[in-house]
C-alpha cells in the first residue's frame, strides 16, 4: 500500500450529504450517495474553503463565490478545465487514511 496520512478516525467521517474541512483546511471531505469523496480543499477561483460549502445535485459548492466542483471528478461544474485534485482514501482499523 502506497504511504497513507491519518486524517481522522472513521467515526468523524460526514454524514449523508455533509462536508467538513480536515487537515487543517487542506481537504474537503463529503459524503454523497453514500459514498466519501476527498477533494482538494481549497476552490481556485479566489481561494474559498470548499470544506466550509455545501453540497448539491452530487458536487461541493465553494461558500465564496458559489464554483461547484463534482465529488467524484474535482472539475467545476461550469468548466470542466476549472478543477480540484481528488485524493485516494482508504479506512483501515477505523482510521481515515489519505494517499498525499
Amino acid at each position: 500500500m502506497p504511504e497513507m496520512i491519518r486524517v481522522c478516525s472513521e467515526k468523524e467521517l460526514p454524514r449523508e450529504g455533509q462536508v467538513c474541512e480536515m487537515a487543517g483546511g487542506n481537504l474537503c471531505v463529503t459524503r454523497v450517495g453514500g459514498e466519501i469523496s476527498v477533494l482538494g480543499g481549497v476552490c481556485p477561483h479566489s481561494d474559498g474553503p470548499l470544506g466550509q460549502g455545501m453540497v448539491e445535485n452530487g458536487a461541493v459548492v465553494c461558500p465564496y463565490h458559489g464554483w461547484a466542483f463534482d465529488v467524484k471528478t474535482g472539475a467545476a461544474t461550469h468548466d470542466s478545465s476549472e478543477k480540484v485534485r481528488i485524493y485516494e482514501w482508504v479506512v483501515k482499523d477505523g482510521e481515515f487514511l489519505v494517499k498525499p
